[in-house]
């Protein structure tokens, strides 16, 4: 079975925050048009470089009342941040507004600093998202929350089989497997020398497989930053990109001096997929990782080309790369 093709925004655009949430939603939309089945937002506290978007639900649900068709979904909350019963009801309201389109990615997040501020400092955020997750199922669940008897209003009994856990590691597969939910795969991930992203990913969907309860469907999501230009566009947008990669290569490998090698190497390191049509369908046929995949996320971040070119290449995914790859969404 192919992959289905989903778009994830981290809203990183040049802009103004209340710009950045207006081109995600109007790229969400631009998304459904192209038949992709499944937009995701990621969810950053105190970090505008790192998206600045720090209340999902909202911009879902705006998105929610422009759409009909499209799922939408977190990806991810931090969860270790939360109340788990409020995130359970944001969560239940946006899937009403939605008509149940709502995929709930959860992950663990937090830095100490960020933990400090939410009123956890000192705790492990490990433990955190554990004991948060359980109970984010118990308030799902419709079970009784206190001793009293109460219990989530409004009522979300599907959305237990809509969780999906976001992970780096095969343990955290193994955890998502055991409880029966999705599988989320980073962009890119820190590795060995010589290691590429499948020889990372490849055994954590093992993993996950293996841990899964017997007649469970397993549900993959491997994201993947993916820039498509046109020819005559290529130079300047590989200009406008080169910046931002060798950016990120720095934060990547913790290193000043990673930003100064071969563009081409650095686009490898950081697993950005960025050039023409032919360029891309040739990257994306030798993903293994993505082929084994329920669904490839396609985020045009951690590159910013600009809300135009953004725009362009959810066109060229959709109408020309996921075709010649055999992968597509339900109305492409």
């Amino acid at each position: 079975m192919s992959p289905r093709i989903g778009f994830f925004t981290r809203l990183l655009e040049d802009a103004p925050a209340a710009e950045r949430y207006h081109f995600a939603l109007e790229q969400i939309e631009h998304a459904e048009r192209l038949g992709f089945s499944t937009a995701w937002i990621a969810q950053h506290h105190f970090d505008a470089a790192e998206g600045g978007l720090p209340s999902p639900f909202l911009l879902l649900a705006a998105a929610a009342e422009r759409t009909s068709r499209i799922r939408l979904g977190t990806g991810v909350v931090t969860l270790a941040h939360e109340n788990a019963v409020r995130t359970a009801e944001d969560a239940a309201v946006l899937d009403l507004l939605s008509g149940g389109r709502v995929e709930l990615g959860v992950g663990t997040g937090a830095s100490p600093e960020s933990l400090e501020l939410f009123g956890f400092g000192g705790r492990d955020r490990n433990d955190l998202f554990a004991e948060k997750l359980a109970r984010l199922r118990e308030a799902l669940a419709g079970r009784p929350l206190d001793e009293s008897g109460r219990h989530l209003q409004p009522a979300a009994p599907t959305l237990p089989g809509r969780i999906w856990q976001a992970t780096l590691s095969p343990s955290g597969a193994r955890r998502a497997g055991r409880a029966g939910d999705g599988l989320m795969l980073s962009r890119t991930q820190v590795r060995e020398t010589g290691q590429t992203l499948d020889d990372v990913q490849l055994p954590i969907i093992d993993e996950y497989l293996r841990a899964l309860p017997e007649g469970v469907e397993p549900r993959i999501l491997a994201s993947r930053t993916l820039v498509v230009v046109d020819e005559e566009n290529r130079a300047a947008a590989l200009r406008h990109a080169e910046e931002r990669v060798r950016s990120l290569a720095r934060g990547f490998l913790r290193s000043p001096e990673a930003s100064a090698g071969d563009l081409d190497e650095l686009f490898a390191l950081t697993n950005t997929c960025f050039g023409t049509v032919p360029e891309v369908v040739d990257r994306l046929g030798a993903d293994a990782t993505a082929a084994r995949a329920d669904e490839v996320s396609f985020q045009v971040h951690s590159i910013d080309p600009g809300h135009e070119l953004a725009l362009r290449s959810l066109e060229l995914i959709a109408t020309e790369v996921a075709p010649q790859l055999g992968w597509g969404g339900a109305g492409a």
